[in-house]
Order: structure tokens, then C-alpha cells, then sequence
């Protein structure tokens, strides 16, 4: 079965017109001929953290190599920082040595296929689309094509101090109506049920718009469209601009030690946060009496029904010139379905199913089955949100974000900037808009 959720093949066309005027050559590093002279061999460069007590990369690749002889693969550690991947595998793919697969993040997919980084292996990709939530699977397609396995996600959730929130008398909000008022009643007594961060809002905020039902990327025979003030982007909006007008919210950085500090002393007890994070953000309470307080619940409707966004995730592609593109796809839909494996590795993972949470997670969320709420979140993710080329200079958004606080931004100023932003940066790219 195909994804739900593909742009119209106007998306693609751009596409290809922008790669053959950047005419990056099509080559190949895999050493394996793929005749009888031996096994096709296959390479594949992640950024996976591969830490104590995890399942290695090289240990879950060692098994698939035993049980295909026919085609083996070598998994490589890049322990650079992402943007410094990103810049090695263009330069690799100019130069005809790049790896036959890379982890990639999601936001980044449409630029690498517009700069011609990318295989389209739709035909390949359609056995596997069934092992994936259609959230998931869309990340890794622009147009028509499809580029790869998606491997984690980061869906939105809630996360909430159970004994707080039961002392305070306050219910699990499942309406954004809910988890307004109960930020009124915490306000009472100087706590918060969220946090808004304003150096997260390029993922956190443009996810709650897909969580509202949006989508802000599509195509038309004229063009790429964007559409980043919908009308979930303004549900999210009046939603937050409230609480800040209201003081019903902590107003800080999620990557400061004001939220840590919140976290700790007890005042915030809510936070609508990345899925990724629950490996995590309870670390600091870990010996403290609030330690096991904490769960997870998804995040409330946004208005859209069981919806959730994107908040990071990433795949693995194939790049340009994998002679073997294939065999590569078969090693990559199977490693991206060993899901204790991968869990392991702190991973949300994109694969239908659900891991076994471990020790830690059932030790600081009070014994809750942690990864199987999390999946439930990821298998909610919005289909039809996806990303478009340049995605990732968005983050003006955050420089707007950052005067909300003090009243010389609002909260709707921060979807105009994404707005005037990616239409800015799609036809720096050379792309075509639709007005």
C-alpha cells in the first residue's frame, strides 16, 4: 500500500528541473559487483549514539549479515554533529564515494532530493510502507519519490505530574479547552501546566499546527504552495497567546536551566514536549521524592481529532548512485523494523509494533508502559504534513518566538514569519511558488 499522503507530481517536476541544473554526477562507492565474483556490498553511515547498554548498530548489522551471505553491509559511526553530516554526504556525492545509505533527518529530506543527494526508490519502498505508520512513511517522500525508511519519530505528547495534577484535582486534559483551564486552576496555586519555549518553535510550534489538522507544504502545476497561518496554525496561536497574556504559562527556553529548575522545585508539573524527550527529561528527579510522579498521556486535540505533529525523527536514505539500490532498500526495511533493537538505542521508532520500555522508563514514569504510549502517539502523527525544501531556515521563527515573553511578539507573528520565510527560501533555491 502507497502512503496516504504524497504531493502531486507538479512537486516532483520542480524537483527534477532543480536537480538537472545543479547536474550533480549519479556515482556509486558500493564495492560490491553483484555477480558472481562475491555479495553485494552495502554501506550505510549513521549518527545512531550506539552508548553503553544499548544493542550496537554493528551487532543488529552482524546478524543480517549471517542470515544474507548474498548482500553485507557496513555500518559506520559519523560522530560529527548532524549539519556536519549533511556537509560530507554533498561533498561525498559529488566526488562518486558517498555510502549507499545515510541517516537523515526528516526536515532535511526535500533539500538533499533538490540537490540531487537522493535515490527515488518508490518502487522498492512500496513493500515496506505496511511496517510504518503513514505519519511516518511520508517523511520520507518528496513528490512522487520516495527516498528511503523512515526510522524514528517525534511525535508531540503530554507529558504530567500524576500527583500533582490529582492533588490539584485537575484531569488529564484531552481538549485544548481542558488543558486551558486546567492552566487557570494551577495558576491558582503557582504552578504550570506548560512550558512555551520559545527555542524550540520551529519544530514544537509548526507540529502543533499539524496536530491541528494542518498542512503547510503542497504543490500545484504552478508550484510549490505554503500555507503556515491555516487555521490550525491560528488554533495554536490564540491557544498560547492566552496563557502568556494570562501568566498561565512558563515562559522560558526549553534548553535553559530555568526549565530544569521549574522541573525540579515542582512548579511545572505539564509540558507538551517531543517524544524523544521521555528518555530524558525526568533524569534530574531521579532520588527525589517526585521520582515515578510523572506520565505520559497523548497530546490533547488540538481540534483535528487523534492528531499529533512532527517534533524532529529522522530515516534512512538512499543516495545518489547506490548501484544497488534494491538490495540496499531490503537491508534497510528490515533494520528499520528491529524495533527492540532500536529502542534500545533511545529511539522512538517509526515501525508499526511496540518495544519493550525498559527498566529506567518504568522506574521514572511509575511503571507505565511507556513505549507502547508512544507508539500509539506516532501512529497519530498528521499523514499529510511534510516538509519542503529549506525547511530548516525557519528557525526565525525562534527569533520571533523569543519577544513573546516580553510582549513585542505575538504568537501569530511567529506563523507570519514562517510564511514569509519558506516562500523566501524556496525561491532562493530556485524553485517555483504558486501565488
Amino acid at each position: 500500500m502507497k502512503p496516504r499522503t504524497r504531493f502531486v507530481r507538479a512537486a516532483a517536476v520542480a524537483t527534477v528541473t532543480a536537480i538537472s541544473a545543479l547536474g550533480l554526477a549519479a556515482c556509486s562507492t558500493d564495492t560490491g559487483s553483484g555477480n558472481d565474483s562475491g555479495p553485494i556490498e552495502i554501506s550505510y553511515l549513521h549518527r545512531l549514539p550506539d552508548g553503553e547498554g544499548m544493542t550496537s548498530v554493528n551487532d543488529i548489522v552482524a546478524r543480517w549479515n549471517a542470515e544474507n551471505p548474498d548482500i553485507q553491509v557496513k555500518a559506520t559511526k559519523f560522530d560529527g554533529a548532524a549539519t556536519d553530516m549533511i556537509l560530507k554526504l554533498e561533498t561525498d556525492v559529488k566526488a562518486g564515494k558517498a555510502d549507499c545509505l545515510a541517516q537523515v533527518g526528516y526536515s532535511e529530506v526535500p533539500q538533499l532530493f533538490v540537490k540531487g543527494m537522493l535515490e527515488d526508490v518508490a518502487d522498492e519502498a512500496d513493500a515496506y510502507a505496511d511496517d510504518f505508520s503513514a505519519g511516518a512513511f511520508a517523511m520520507m517522500t518528496v513528490g512522487d519519490a520516495v527516498v528511503g525508511i523512515p526510522q524514528d519519530t517525534g511525535p508531540l505528547v503530554y507529558y504530567y505530574n500524576a500527583a500533582e495534577f490529582e492533588a490539584l484535582g485537575l484531569p488529564v486534559p484531552t481538549t485544548l479547552a481542558e488543558l486551558t483551564s486546567d492552566s487557570a486552576t494551577a495558576a491558582t496555586a503557582g504552578k504550570y501546566v506548560t512550558a512555551f519555549t520559545p527555542d524550540e518553535a520551529l519544530s514544537w510550534l509548526s507540529a502543533q499546527a499539524a496536530a491541528a489538522g494542518d498542512s503547510w507544504f503542497g504543490a500545484t502545476d504552478d508550484g510549490w504552495t505554503v500555507d503556515a497561518e491555516g487555521a490550525g496554525s491560528q488554533t495554536v496561536a490564540a491557544f498560547w497567546q492566552n496563557l502568556v497574556d494570562t501568566k498561565q504559562t512558563l515562559v522560558t527556553e526549553r534548553w535553559g536551566e530555568a526549565f530544569t529548575q521549574a522541573l525540579n522545585n515542582g512548579s511545572l508539573i505539564g509540558h507538551v514536549g517531543a517524544a524523544w524527550e521521555a528518555g530524558f527529561l525526568l533524569d534530574s528527579l531521579d532520588g527525589t521524592p517526585a521520582e515515578g510522579q510523572w506520565r505520559i498521556a497523548q497530546l490533547p486535540d488540538f481540534g483535528a481529532g487523534a492528531l499529533t505533529g512532527p517534533d524532529g525523527g529522522s530515516g534512512v536514505a538512499v543516495m545518489k548512485g547506490c548501484e544497488h539500490p534494491a538490495e540496499a532498500m531490503a537491508f534497510n526495511g528490515w533494520f528499520n523494523t528491529q524495533i527492540d533493537d532500536l529502542a534500545s538505542q533511545g529511539l522512538v521508532v517509526a515501525a508499526n509494533g511496540t518495544p519493550t520500555t525498559s527498566e529506567k522508563l518504568l522506574r521514572q514514569f511509575g511503571g507505565q508502559d511507556v513505549l507502547g504510549e508512544l507508539a500509539t502517539a506516532s501512529s497519530n502523527l498528521n499523514p499529510d504534513f511534510v516538509y519542503a525544501p529549506g525547511f530548516a531556515s525557519l528557525t526565525k521563527m525562534n527569533e520571533t518566538a523569543a519577544g513573546v515573553g516580553s510582549g513585542s511578539t505575538q504568537v501569530a507573528d511567529v506563523f507570519t514569519t514562517a510564511q514569509t520565510t519558506a516562500v523566501a527560501t524556496l525561491e532562493d533555491l530556485g524553485l517555483p511558488v504558486a501565488k
